[in-house]
């Protein structure tokens, strides 16, 4: 079964830095012709999209985030990435990689405290 890995959270202090990794498990030859993305979820709070970069490699940004994050994607590693910068303790959430197509994995636990 084909599932998304996501990697690299962690806890940091306000006004660190993270990157986040997803990689699809299994040989995917559709993922490059979909746009991918990362989802955050805080406690008591909806499932939220972060950001999101078209099969093109055009990035869109929720406007929390613009300009301190970058999302990026390597369709030969089947693998979607998102560099946090200047994080803000409003930014601890559970982080998700979004492919439309896939079910959705665990997820990585972002905290910003001191």
């Amino acid at each position: 079964q084909v599932q998304l890995v996501e990697s690299g959270g962690g806890l940091v202090q306000p006004g660190g830095s993270l990157r986040l990794s997803c990689v699809v498990s299994d040989n995917d030859r559709d993922f490059r012709n979909y746009a991918v993305g990362w989802y955050r979820q805080a406690v008591g709070k909806k499932r939220e999209l972060v950001a999101q970069i078209s099969a093109a490699e055009w990035p869109d940004y929720a406007d929390s985030v613009k300009g301190r994050f970058t999302v990026s994607r390597d369709n030969a590693k089947i693998a979607v990435y998102l560099q946090m910068n200047s994080l803000k303790p409003e930014d601890t959430a559970v982080y998700y990689c979004y492919v439309p197509y896939l079910p959705w994995g665990q997820g990585t636990q972002v905290t910003v405290s001191k």
